[in-house]
């Protein structure tokens, strides 16, 4: 960007320095400031607010910028005027004073660059720009694209830090990223009749520049009490989002629906005030605790009773009828690809599964911390891995393996009972050439399996090792659409059903054959804990209900 013309200047004096500035400039003369030019610019000082991050557009004379650091405010300045330096020497006097950013960048872009990064540093507190008036005469395209650039953002902040919760149903900002329970959410602000804004994640992982611009927007114009995401979505690994988020004093809700370590690993700034952490697993707490979140509740999956009904289809396919039935994936896909993305040595790669295996048996939910204690080559090993994302791989591989096998060796053991398997192709080759199962390629979780769930007589579940206590969302959709269910034994059921009435289920592998065996013979008891399992469902366990904890809890948080 080029200067509009050249200029020369000369002091006025004053009695112990120049009490205003002559500018010469094709053949006219221009006045810094003119008569009393040092009360003047010490009156713009009186206009920044205490709480306000001052940006002078001008160094001037020097008076406001003495008097914002006799404040003690941080200040940023804005001057490329050699000319005019070279009179005050303001610069060479005040360039190691701490608290002062000198900027004299090429472009305007690059200054508002320097002065956001300045601006994180300092708490993200407003601008305050103070524009003399002089510097906008003699570069207007420079010092006016920063004047109305400073303007347009104060303005926005002073929108976007509106008051928060001052209704009792909290507006909700929803990334939404179309993953599992992103749906549910959706329904269930809805049918709560709570005012809520969409805001679509493309990528679940990171929110693209088209989403910070949709999200600074819907601030202004939605004006939400707090956003609201699952499994952290739409925040970056460095951070920025969350820091964002806290400058608008926008407080967050993350409900993680997976395991939250395989998530927010080597996240940076996970921990701040401003973010309130919801986890399906109440074995996640201390986890949660320990990576610096001050605000962590367990609050566990549910079901969508508007969509699990019975009845909820007339319709079906004659192949869907069984005595035992089991929906899921073998896990051998996931397995593969962390295996190549781990990129373990050479010489560990034989002992995968056996390590996997007695990580799965070993109650422990840590990679590191199970290697540390049981496998320190391994442990060595996964220090010495050159990326995170390697680092990262390997903890999910232990893990998928871990639930490939436990998993494989739970569904072999209903072989006898015919049992049909919805799930990929990886079942195929696991099973073998077993002629006693059937396979039926993946269901749609929406639209197929609540008609599905009620055409067998036993549906079979056996829960991930990615949780430490905590139940999947099986245990809820089937009773829920009529469907009965045996489930294995999880801590954390104990919390949400009562086990002799409304549930069955298996503490070892072993215990299926006889389970399935006996129920399949006593029609009554089936339908007995469906019903029973059904109303406990309707009363606490709908994704309705979790909403209506989420809201409150995000109400009390910030307004106590």
């Amino acid at each position: 960007m080029t200067r509009p013309s050249s200029y020369t200047a000369e002091a006025m004096p004053g009695p112990a320095a120049p009490a205003d500035i002559a500018i010469h400039i094709e053949e006219k003369t221009w006045h810094l400031w003119g008569r009393n030019g040092i009360g003047h610019e010490t009156d713009l000082a009186d206009g920044v607010p205490e709480d306000g991050l001052p940006v002078l557009l001008g160094a001037g004379l020097g008076h406001c910028l003495r008097r914002l650091v006799e404040r003690g405010l941080p200040v940023a300045v804005v001057d490329r005027e050699k000319t005019i330096d070279r009179i005050t020497g303001l610069r060479a006097m005040w360039k190691d004073k701490p608290g002062i950013l000198w900027l004299d960048c090429e472009t305007p872009d690059d200054i508002l660059a320097e002065l956001e990064s300045w601006q994180r540093e300092n708490s993200g507190r407003s601008w305050a720009p103070v524009t003399l008036p002089l510097y906008l005469r003699l570069d207007r395209e420079y010092y006016g694209t920063l004047a109305n650039e400073l303007k347009g953002s104060v303005d926005f902040w002073n929108q976007a830090r509106y008051p928060k919760f001052q209704s009792a149903k909290p507006r909700v900002l929803f990334f939404d990223s179309d993953y599992f329970l992103c749906r549910e959410i959706r329904s269930g602000l809805k049918e709560l009749a709570v005012e809520h804004h969409v805001l679509p994640l493309e990528n679940t992982e990171t929110g693209s520049k088209k989403f910070i611009e949709a999200l600074l927007q819907a601030v202004v114009d939605f004006k939400p009490d707090f956003a609201l995401t699952v499994n952290h979505f739409g925040l970056d690994r460095q951070g920025k989002l969350a820091g964002l988020l806290e400058e608008l004093r926008l407080p967050l809700a993350s409900w993680f629906v997976d395991n939250p370590h395989l998530i927010l690993h080597q996240y940076a700034h996970p921990g701040t005030d401003n973010t309130v952490i919801f986890t399906f697993d109440a074995g996640n707490l201390a986890l949660l605790h320990d990576k610096g979140f001050s605000n962590v509740h367990y609050l566990p999956l549910a079901t969508d009773v508007t969509r699990f009904r019975p009845g909820a289809g007339i319709s079906t396919p004659e192949a869907w009828a069984s005595d035992v039935s089991f929906v899921g994936n073998s896990m051998v896909r996931p397995v593969a690809d962390c295996l190549t993305k781990a990129a373990l040595p050479a010489d560990l790669c034989p002992d995968y599964q056996t390590v996997a295996r007695s990580f799965g048996s070993s109650g422990e939910t840590d990679v590191t911390r199970f290697l540390e204690a049981y496998h320190p080559e391994w442990f060595a090993a996964y220090q010495a891995l050159p990326t995170p994302e390697n680092r990262l791989a390997l903890e999910s591989l232990l893990t998928w393996e871990a639930t490939r096998q436990y998993r494989l060796d739970c569904v072999r053991q209903t072989l006898e009972f015919s049992p049909l398997v919805v799930g990929d192709k990886g079942w195929q080759p696991q099973l073998g050439q077993d002629t006693r199962w059937r396979h039926l390629s993946g269901l749609d979780y929406y639209a197929d399996l609540p008609r599905f769930y009620p055409l067998s007589k036993i549906n079979f579940n056996c829960t991930s090792r990615q949780m430490i206590g905590a139940v999947n969302q099986r245990v809820f959709d089937v009773p829920a659409c009529g469907g009965f269910l045996l489930t294995d034994y999880r801590e954390q059921m104990e919390m949400l059903f009562d086990l002799e009435r409304e549930a069955v289920v298996y503490r070892s592998p072993e215990e299926i054959p006889g389970l399935i065996r006996a129920l399949l013979k006593d029609d009554s008891r089936r339908k007995a804990v469906t019903e029973a399992a059904r109303k406990r469902i309707l009363n606490e366990h709908t994704y309705t209900i979790r909403l209506t904890r989420l809201l409150e809890i995000m109400h009390r948080t910030f307004t106590a």
